[in-house]
């Protein structure tokens, strides 16, 4: 039988962004783990479809949300987020090996619910007359993922408890964009979205301390030399706190936003 972190390969190597999404959901977070297996993937990480454009994002514009086609960019760009989750979650599962079957079980199932919000997207996108890959996209967040490869508390420090953690602050301003022009759909999606996202975040917060206990380190000065190391980008307020609280960030930690 295919170990679990072997079958996560077959998604995340999927060029086609439908078909990830599908072999994603399809995925039996029963099947053994198989944590000390040595894995070397035979395809690129992670496979990418033909489309959309990927340019810097400091080239992508947004249109204006009076009209169908700046709703149209700005939900697709949060598309593109949640494929690119996808292929994050999935890289952990097989590159991190010898830890806890439950970590391995955890991100197979946060890509699951990435692929899900990536398929509500896509769907919503196609109702309004358009799809996945009409417009460019920027390619940061797996430029993260590279950076952080060699190292899993580097990974979970800045992916999940950085990278993603920003959605959470995000999410109610696009939301309220979104409705203000017109769109409840994509608004529906969105607190979908968020409510799985707080869950998602949790799970990287855990398995930082996991980690960051195993090695006998402090989470919070560990992830202030992780930002200075990795320098992703500076988080900026507003910050939702009540979604990072429910997403297990401490007093602290909050307190150190600034």
């Amino acid at each position: 039988m295919t170990s679990l972190r072997m079958a996560a390969l077959g998604p995340l190597c999927e060029t086609h962004a439908v078909r990830k999404a599908q072999a994603t959901l399809a995925l039996d977070v029963t099947s053994p783990v198989d944590a000390s297996e040595h894995l070397v993937p035979t395809r690129p990480i992670p496979g990418r479809p033909a489309r959309p454009e990927l340019i810097a994002h400091t080239l992508l514009k947004p249109k204006p949300l009076s009209t169908a086609e700046g709703r149209a960019l700005l939900v697709h760009s949060i598309a593109h987020i949640e494929l690119n989750a996808i292929d994050l979650a999935l890289d952990a599962v097989w590159r991190f090996a010898a830890m806890p079957d439950d970590f391995y079980t955890d991100w197979v199932r946060i890509a699951q619910e990435e692929a899900k919000h990536f398929m509500l997207l896509r769907e919503h996108l196609v109702s309004m007359g358009f799809d996945y890959g009409d417009f460019p996209a920027h390619n940061a967040l797996w430029e993260m993922a590279e950076r952080t490869k060699d190292d899993v508390l580097a990974r979970i420090g800045i992916v999940p408890r950085t990278l993603e953690a920003r959605g959470l602050d995000a999410s109610p301003g696009v939301k309220n964009k979104l409705i203000g022009a017109g769109d409840h759909r994509a608004g529906q999606i969105l607190d979908i979205i968020l409510e799985e996202e707080i869950g998602h975040v949790a799970a990287g917060n855990r398995w930082y301390r996991f980690v960051c206990a195993q090695r006998g380190l402090d989470p919070l000065s560990t992830y202030a030399d992780l930002i200075a190391q990795y320098d992703p980008p500076k988080l900026r307020p507003p910050f939702n706190m009540g979604a990072r609280r429910l997403a297990g960030f401490d007093e602290a930690e909050l307190a150190a936003l600034g």
